[in-house]
């Protein structure tokens, strides 16, 4: 068979396996779609399908199928990580500062710490976890920041299900994530930071700053339609910039996204476009991290192992950061169990986040393997536990901001 055509199998299979399993196996309640499609991009990896059936596996994901597969994977996940920077509020956030910056601290900094401790520990159950050009405090703090993550684009998906995202506690929670998500890419750019290259990382700094500037004159001067496209070409530009300075083409990605205003796109049209990347293109983004996946040669134990360890630590570090707000700022009781497992949702961005740590060498394959095991089990358990306490305080949806 030809390469387009052992391509376009890959393809059918990719769409059609987790389509199946969410449709037919009713798993929207504790496992929308998005999470099905991580679920199988794993299945479909070397270490489930490669090992139970190594011949097919080969034929199907031989090196031409895999180059074509990553180069739109790459694509879909700088247009969604893009879209995630535009559509950034951070207003609210500001106009909250005091309430915001303290529950946005402590969600984010309790659990990193938590998952600072549990990469030490993973550091002693062996060499297999610390990336060959890692430097140690790159791996925990990597780590760290891995279990602090909040997915904003999944929150959004799983607050729209139990019809909290336009109530009162749903903006709240956007604007703590909101003001999560810039620290949480700041952070992956400080631990990207390379002392050797530091010359060409403040080139394009310094020339992001600049043609930041002239880039907002020119779009409020352009027919709304022709930002779409003037926009694309930004994020090419930034994408190229920051992976050739030795940062990641997803930091740059983001940065092209967080400095452009969503006012200045049809709103309508913005949802839409972030819906077709998920329909679309991000499925073949998750097979093709499903291929990254490592399972050694125990059969997993110790990943798994490793997996449950770093799923403790990001949920307790997130709850106790959470509780402990709102011990602070006196909410009413229930709230702080809502919000901090709400904010638990982790799925796309961490996915992302440890994509680029496993790029640079920081972590190996079974870190990252576990990284995903525990983004996945984190967001499979918000909506079973979240629906239950919202029935018993539906009057908390409603209460003022």
């Amino acid at each position: 068979m030809s390469t387009t055509e052992i391509f376009l199998i890959a393809m059918a299979i990719t769409f059609a396996l987790p389509y199946l399993v969410w449709r037919l196996g009713g798993t929207d309640y504790f496992a929308p779609l998005v999470i099905v499609q991580i679920l199988s991009g794993i299945v479909l990896g070397p270490g489930i399908l490669g090992r139970a059936f190594p011949e097919y596996y080969q034929f199907v994901f031989n090196p031409q199928v895999v180059g074509s597969l990553n180069g739109i994977a790459w694509w879909a996940v700088m247009l969604f990580v893009w879209i995630a920077g535009i559509e950034l509020d951070l207003k609210k956030a500001w106009a909250h500062r005091v309430e915001s910056g303290i529950t946005a601290g402590l969600a984010l900094g309790v659990p990193m710490a938590f998952g600072a401790v549990a990469a030490v520990a993973l550091m002693q159950l062996g060499p297999q976890w610390i990336g060959e050009r890692a430097q140690t405090w790159q791996f925990i703090v990597g780590v760290g920041m891995s279990c602090a993550v909040t997915a904003l684009p999944i929150l959004i998906l799983l607050m729209e299900k139990l019809e909290v995202l336009r109530q009162p506690i749903g903006q709240r929670i956007l604007r703590y994530a909101s003001l999560d998500d810039i620290a949480i890419w700041s952070v992956l750019a400080i631990i990207l930071m390379d002392w050797s290259r530091i010359g060409k990382q403040a080139v394009f700094l310094g020339a992001f700053a600049l043609l930041t500037v002239l880039f907002r004159r020119l779009m409020v001067r352009i027919p709304r339609n022709d930002r779409w496209y003037v926009g694309i070409v930004w994020l090419a530009l930034c994408a190229l910039g920051a992976d050739w300075c030795g940062l990641h083409y997803m930091v740059g990605a983001f940065l092209a996204g967080v400095v452009m205003d969503a006012d200045w796109f049809d709103q309508a049209q913005m949802d839409q476009l972030r819906h077709n990347v998920l329909l679309v293109m991000m499925p073949v983004y998750f097979l093709s991290t499903g291929l990254r996946t490592q399972w050694g040669t125990d059969g997993g134990a110790v990943i798994v192992l490793a997996a449950a360890i770093l799923l403790a630590a990001s949920i307790c570090g997130k709850l106790i950061g959470v509780h402990a707000a709102g011990r602070i700022l006196r909410w009413q009781p229930g709230e702080a169990g809502i919000i901090g497992w709400l904010l638990q949702t982790k799925a796309l961005i961490m996915i992302v986040f440890s994509n680029v740590l496993l790029d640079k060498q920081l972590i190996t394959p079974s870190t990252f393997t576990a990284l995903l095991l525990m983004a996945v089990g984190s967001t499979m358990l918000t909506v079973p536990i979240v629906a239950p306490r919202l029935a018993r305080i539906k009057e908390l949806v409603f209460r003022a901001s």
